[in-house]
This record gives structure tokens, C-alpha cells and sequence, in this order.
């Protein structure tokens, strides 16, 4: 599982002209699923991503996570996080996980994160999305679980 993770002042996802989910202060995160994949990488990657330090402490340090401050969650799936773009100009999506399985997993992500952490917004699985974001510092992370680092 992927996570594409900024800090952030507030954010949005509107889908269809509306607003589906926003939050203020806490993480944005944009989710994948690979190929692979199973609850127990999405379990992993969401404990990594509460557990993160992202925000500052009373001496300006990012000592606290998004739990600490009660920040917001907004989760959106984002395939194209998987993209394979080492040859050619065209990526190629083959690493992400089959559609259905990607919307069950970010589907038990987001279950997951709304039993162990609240406010979480979400996207809409499958919609075209616009996600607007005032991204705080800026901070943006990187986070990866794959299986392997599960089983050593």
C-alpha cells in the first residue's frame, strides 16, 4: 500500500460539482493499493500514517502526530500512485491492484481509520476528483508498506 501524505491547513474533494469530503487542519492523503496487497498493508500503512510526527510541539518541533492534535483525516484513492513510469513517455498502471480489489482495500482503510481516529473525510473511489489543499510547511511524505516488509 502506498500513501501520498501533506500536511495541511484544510483540504477538499469535490466530485460531480459537489463537495464529498474536507477537513481543516490535519493530513491529506492520497491512498493506492498494489498489486498483492491485503488488510494487513493497509493496517500497517494507516498505523504508520496516525503514528507519524507531522506536526509541531510548544518548541516548533514535529513531535505530534495527527492524533495528538485531533486533525482531520481526508483520504483519496489515487491509483496512479502505483504507476510504473521507467519506460516511455506513457506510465503504465500494471502494478496497482485489479479495481475491485483496490476499492476493498482503501474501503477497509478508511473502516479502519474511522474506528481508531475521528474527523476522517474521504473521495469517492472510481470518480474523476478535484482535491484542493493548503499544504502546511509545505510537508509531504512518501509512505510504503509492502508485503515482504511484513513477513521479515
Amino acid at each position: 500500500m502506498i500513501a501520498l501524505i501533506q500536511r495541511v491547513t484544510q483540504a477538499r474533494v469535490r466530485a460531480g460539482g459537489a463537495d464529498v469530503g474536507a477537513i481543516d487542519r490535519g493530513v491529506l492523503a492520497l491512498v493506492c493499493a498494489e498489486r498483492g496487497d491485503t488488510e494487513r498493508e493497509a493496517d500497517a500503512l494507516l498505523a504508520k500514517l496516525l503514528a507519524l510526527r507531522l506536526f509541531a510541539d510548544p518548541q516548533g518541533r514535529m513531535n505530534l502526530s495527527v492524533v495528538d492534535v485531533g486533525g482531520g483525516l481526508l483520504l483519496v484513492p489515487q491509483f496512479t500512485l502505483a504507476a510504473d513510469t521507467s519506460g516511455g513517455t506513457r506510465p503504465s498502471f500494471s502494478p496497482a491492484a485489479p479495481p475491485a480489489e483496490g476499492e476493498r482495500l482503501f474501503d477497509h482503510f478508511v473502516a479502519e481509520a474511522r474506528a481508531r481516529h475521528a474527523p476522517v473525510a474521504t473521495g469517492i473511489f472510481g470518480a474523476h476528483m478535484q482535491v484542493e489543499l493548503t499544504n502546511d510547511g509545505p510537508v509531504t511524505f512518501w509512505l510504503q508498506v509492502k508485503p515482504r516488509e511484513l513477513n521479515g
